[in-house]
Parts: structure tokens; sequence; C-alpha cells
């Protein structure tokens, strides 16, 4: 297994998954279910991840990359991917999901890879847990000029009643995934494209119980509560599923790149990039991370 390396400025000093914070950030909820994450969760048309780099090759940085859905699709298309995630158990299943991947403990919010070294930055299923203000520069210091931000989200398609309805179940209300309106309001990434792609994910009883408490809705639940969602959750496959075939959940994945603007990419005279999040320069003692 490949060496995972900790970024310790950008990690808290409790780890996600061992204390009270996963019952208060539902960011950190999905370390104590990684297994179910990895289980059900589904991957990324290959079609969507190479719209997303729109390249023959590049050095792609993958933020929130979790268990490796979409680094396994890049990976399949000939990119160089560093992975990065926050949360150690996700970064485990990635690495043995694809050993020699090079893969980091690190938030999107203090970035270990050094200024315009990166060609592409992609977030599958991760931007809306991110901080944008302190996000968006570190992005813009790791991309090389010319070089873009990739944004990626599978959606349930509910206008299927059935699907509706589990939505309504083990969903947490309003969650936004468009995430054109930060972008642009950050001046530090051009004209947003957009482009959608569909697909259909098999799903038997086990497998769909393991999506519904992959939700960080769900896994911040007290037990008995969670349970009781559960229940109600089987008396939907029961109506709809098809037996040992299972049910097809349908996906809509959503997708968004942007090109960095030039001036985000402006150094200072001592060569450390402007507008970084914190104002972290090259030599400040932070781990600072090539390609493998």
């Amino acid at each position: 297994m490949p060496t995972i390396l900790v970024d310790s400025a950008a990690m808290d000093e409790e780890r996600p998954g061992e204390t009270g914070l996963t019952r208060s950030v539902p960011a950190l909820s999905f370390g104590v279910v990684a297994d179910a994450y990895d289980s059900a969760r589904p991957s990324y048309p290959r079609e969507a991840a190479r719209w997303l780099v729109d390249s023959e090759f590049a050095h792609v940085l993958e933020l929130g990359a979790g268990t490796g859905k979409l680094t396994e699709q890049l990976q399949a298309l000939g990119h160089r991917v560093l992975a990065t995630d926050p949360l150690e158990p996700m970064v485990r299943h990635l690495v043995r999901r694809l050993p020699g991947t090079g893969a980091v403990l690190a938030t999107a919010e203090q970035i270990p890879v050094r200024a315009r070294s990166v060609d592409v930055v992609v977030g599958a299923q991760a931007f809306h847990w991110f901080d944008p203000r302190r996000a968006l520069p570190e992005i813009a210091r790791v991309l090389r000029p010319g070089g873009h931000l990739g944004l990626v989200w599978n959606l349930r398609d509910e206008r299927i009643p059935w699907v509706r309805r589990l939505g309504a179940l083990i969903d947490s209300p309003g969650q936004q995934n468009d995430p054109t309106h930060a972008l642009l309001a950050s001046h530090l990434f051009g004209f947003v494209e957009s482009s959608t792609f569909r697909f259909w994910q098999p799903l038997d009883r086990r497998r769909l119980h393991d999506l519904v408490r992959s939700r960080s809705h769900v896994a911040m639940m007290a037990a008995a509560e969670r349970d009781a969602v559960l229940r109600e959750v089987d008396s939907l496959y029961d109506g709809y599923g098809r037996g040992a075939d299972g049910m097809l959940m349908p996906y809509v994945t959503h997708c968004y790149r942007a090109v960095v603007r030039p001036p985000a990419l402006t150094e200072a005279d001592d060569g450390a990039p402007t507008g970084a999040g914190d104002g972290r320069g090259e030599d400040d003692g932070a781990l600072l991370i090539d390609f493998p």
C-alpha cells in the first residue's frame, strides 16, 4: 500500500469519526460510513470523466476524492491523478481500490501542492462541503495558466415517483449543487460550462441499505431514528424492487468546468502566489507534494 501523506496543518487535532464531531458536522460523518459509501455509491460515466478533464493526458488533482469512484475513471482515461480527502477511512478505501495511486490526507481549503503544478482540479460530490472563500483561491493557486476546475455530482432522477419517495426519506433539505454563482463571484474563474449525462445503477436490498446509510443526513441520526428510516426503505424496496434482480436507480450526472483567470496566478516578488486562501507561501514549512 502506498504511503498516505498527511498535511498535519490541514487536519483537526481530533480525527473525524472518532469523536462527537460527526454528530455536529455533516461533512465528517462520512468517515464512519466509509464501507457503506464504497459499497453503494455509484461511479461516474466514463464520458463524464472525459468531459471534465477535456484532454488526452493531464496532471489531475482530485479534491474530496472519497473512496476513489471518480479517480478510477480518470486513471482509466490515462490521466495522472493525485487524490486528496480529509478523512482517513475514505483514503484507505481509495488506495485499496487503486494500488499505487498518490493519495493525501488534505482539505480543499489548504492544498499541499505547489503553485502552478496542476493541469486540472476536479471534485466529485464534494464542492458543496468546501468553504469557497478559502478553497477557490487555493484551487486557483495550484492550477497552471489555462488550467481549469471541473466539478461533478450524481443526482437521482426524481421525476420518477419511487425515486422521489426515496429522496424524501433520506435527504437533508435544500442541498445546492450548482457551483456557477460561487465560481463567478470569486472572480478567479471565467465562463462556467456545463453538461449532463445519464445512467442507471443496479441495487439489491443490501446495497440500497448501504446507499441510504452513506447519506450524511442519515449517518448523523440516532440509531433508533436511522433504523426507522431503513424500515421505510425496506417497504419501498418491497413495492418497487424486482426480487433477485433488485431495482435500477436512475441518475443524472451534472458536470461543470471553468478556466482559471490569469490574474489569480499573479506572483509577488518573493515567488509566493497572491490570493491564496490563507496567505500561505511556498516556504513556510507546509508539506508541499509533487505528483508521484
